[in-house]
């Protein structure tokens, strides 16, 4: 993942990422946010954000009546408070369901197109409270940085204007926009507003995006998670809403589902001790697990539009991905029965997955069936090449004749085609017997058509090759090898694909002015030209350091300091500007002198400490210390520009100047004496 990066007022780079101002950012927010569709899908939000303030307001009361329990010695009021407890909890576990129920709602997610597929599983967004950061953003600016607050109000509203946006994304790529948007958005204000041993005093709320309980921190880092979090549920939805009967919907889908599982998986590995339910590592793996088996449904999908229907191998590898699908949502199914998981996961999802494992398995071996007994004897150049496909096929060799026997005797053809027949009715019943048992699942209209349809197919088919005169006993088929000529791909966020400005750039330059950095308050020094010039050296870009006073001479005497940083000239902000933009302002400075505004580091009052600050600053972390994302620095690839949390800053030297006769040895090679 590649960083936001630092940007001048003048359009120039820092790094190597080109960044867009406002009207860019404005217009993606316009776009990626629509907050008043009345649509069943932003329908489906606000029941659920109504359903979050409830339960929120329920789990108040029962802490309250816990408290009140623990605390009271008398009897009778014990037996009051426990009997509002069960009705808290009452209220709670009916609230619970409700949203379940809404969370199951996969029909609201899926295409609109008259091609019947199996529904796929998307998630619900978090939601998240509103927040108003304009009194604690323009506090911190006042205190921290010395300015007017008020001077940043309109940067204030624009960033809360992008959360409040970020609320409700559109289920597009433009809403997706909006989520990275966010993000990116997020490592600035880190940066800015976030000192590593204080807080700003905000507290972010986020709703559990499954059971709807609410957590809050004042850490940025939950904040980030929860994006992200947001930014793979938009993914989930956006591939269940494909049409997965054309080629270019299932290659979206995919797509889609792999983007899911990135982020979900770069949650996993980067957010650790998350307060809510859905951000904890068992819950995103078993998500990571979901989204790759969806892939993988995807992918047996594709294969039934590309490959032949009436060839032998075609037919194989068919079962084979069939029965690749199964073994993925087998293992999902696993991993959403482990404790702490089995009890936050809807029951609709998990009997979801289970029917999906035994209806794919029933596929494996339907289509098993047909290659045998649909497809004719291979003649003795397909004959080689068959033999190979088929001992890579079984997981276990069936009995009986030897295989090149069986593939040219159309009767034992006939009877490995039925035994697998007999295994497909088997795994369709048990698929038809659980989802009988969800009363979710039942609703799905869809659902129950695959299932029935291919049941039937599979009865009819089995009707056709038994033959009355069958005295031998069908065997038991073999399972089949799983196979899959198309590995899902975990696509982790690229966030370089959204340019963004920081929207407190005026502040100035990070290396310096950032919520890490300390300095001494701002000094106004009036300066007049001597004989010799102003007696002291400058060096860098944005800001322009003093690098060297002349002893005794007129910067010395005006009060000016080596590690000063240039803020501005002649009340000129000066904090963006160039070099040899600064050097031209103090060459025009006529006789009555020029006022300086500079500002210092504390602790970086000499040159070499200054440096090491700036090194410091300019590959700091935009994470908390505590978080995992920070510990990733050290395995980037140092040909990219590093990633949203690693930011690194080319240094700007002005040109080497040399200058005979300067009285001290202070000027290095890439210092100019003024």
């Amino acid at each position: 993942m590649m960083p936001p990066e630092e940007e001048s007022p003048d359009g120039d780079r820092d790094g190597g990422l080109v960044l867009l101002h406002g009207p860019k950012s404005g217009s993606t927010r316009k776009q990626g946010c629509d907050p008043f569709a009345q649509t069943q899908r932003s329908k489906l939000q606000h029941r659920r954000a109504r359903i979050n303030q409830q339960i929120n307001k329920e789990m108040r009361m029962r802490a309250g009546a816990e408290n009140l329990f623990r605390a009271t010695s008398n009897h009778k009021v014990k037996e009051t408070v426990a009997l509002e407890l069960s009705y808290v909890n009452s209220n709670l576990q009916l609230l619970k369901e409700e949203l379940e129920e809404l969370n199951s709602s996969m029909d609201v997610y899926q295409n609109e197109s008259e091609s019947i597929s199996v529904p796929m599983i998307p998630l619900g967004l978090k939601e998240t409270k509103e927040l108003d950061l304009l009194v604690p953003l323009k506090d911190f600016i006042s205190e921290h940085y010395g300015e007017e607050g008020v001077l940043y109000e309109k940067e204030i509203k624009e960033f809360m204007e992008l959360r409040q946006a970020m609320r409700t994304p559109s289920r597009n790529e433009a809403g997706l926009e909006l989520l990275m948007e966010y993000y990116n958005q997020l490592y600035f204000l880190d940066s800015r507003f976030f000192p590593p041993s204080k807080t700003l005093g905000v507290f972010f709320h986020w709703y559990d995006s499954l059971t709807g309980v609410p957590s809050h921190q004042r850490a940025l880092a939950f904040e980030k998670g929860s994006v992200l979090f947001n930014l793979g549920a938009l993914h989930t939805q956006i591939g269940a809403r494909q049409d997965r009967a054309s080629l270019p919907g299932l290659n979206q889908a995919i797509d889609a589902f792999q983007k899911a599982a990135g982020a979900f998986n770069y949650l996993k590995e980067n957010f650790s001790n998350a307060p809510s339910l859905d951000m904890s590592a068992a819950s995103l793996t078993m998500l990571v697990r979901l989204m790759v088996a969806q892939v993988q449904e995807c992918v047996f999908e594709k294969m039934t539009l590309l490959r032949a229907q009436n060839d032998f191998l075609a037919r194989l590898q068919l079962a084979q991905e069939a029965a690749r699908v199964e073994d993925v949502y087998s293992l999902v199914h696993q991993t959403m029965s482990q404790p702490h998981v089995k009890d936050y996961v809807p029951f609709s999802w998990t009997t979801m997955v289970q029917v999906k494992s035994e209806h794919f398995k029933a596929l494996s071996h339907y289509f098993a069936a047909i290659a045998l007994c649909d497809c004719p004897a291979p003649s003795d150049a397909e004959l080689l090449e068959q033999e190979k496909a088929f001992l890579q096929f079984h997981v276990t060799m069936p009995e009986g004749p030897s295989l090149r026997v069986l593939l040219q005797d159309p009767e034992e053809r006939r009877k490995l085609g039925k035994a697998h027949l007999k295994k497909a009715i088997m795994k369709h019943e048990e698929a038809m017997r659980i989802h009988g048992l969800c009363k979710i699942l039942r609703k799905m209209d869809i659902l129950q058509e695959v299932l029935s349809f291919a049941h039937k197919r599979s009865l009819s088919k089995y009707s056709e090759i038994d033959h009355e005169e069958d005295f031998f006993e069908t065997g038991e088929a073999p399972d089949i090898h799983p196979k899959t000529h198309q590995k899902p791909e975990i696509k982790s966020p690229n966030f370089s694909q959204v340019k963004v400005t920081d929207l407190f750039h005026r502040l100035g330059p990070l290396s310096v002015f950032s919520a890490k950095n300390k300095w001494y308050p701002a000094r106004r020094v009036h300066l007049m030209r001597g004989e010799n010039g102003f007696g002291f050296t400058l060096r860098g870009d944005s800001p322009v350091l003093i690098a060297g006073v002349i002893p005794g001479g007129c910067a010395a005497e005006a009060g000016l300091k080596e590690g000063d940083y240039i803020i501005s000239v002649n009340g000129k902000d000066c904090k963006w500007s160039k070099h040899a933009e600064v050097v031209q302002l103090l060459k025009s400075t006529g006789k009555e002198g020029v006022d300086i505004g500079v500002i210092t580091l504390q602790g970086s009052e000499c040159p070499k400490a200054v440096d090491r600050k700036a090194a410091v600053m300019s590959s700091g972390s935009g994470m908390l210390k505590s978080n995992k994302e920070n510990s990733r620095k050290s395995l980037m690839n140092s040909k990219s520009a590093s990633t949203l949390l690693v930011w690194s800053k080319k240094s700007k030297r002005s040109k080497k100047s040399t200058y005979s006769g300067v009285p001290f040895t202070a000027v290095g090679d890439n210092e100019a004496m003024y």
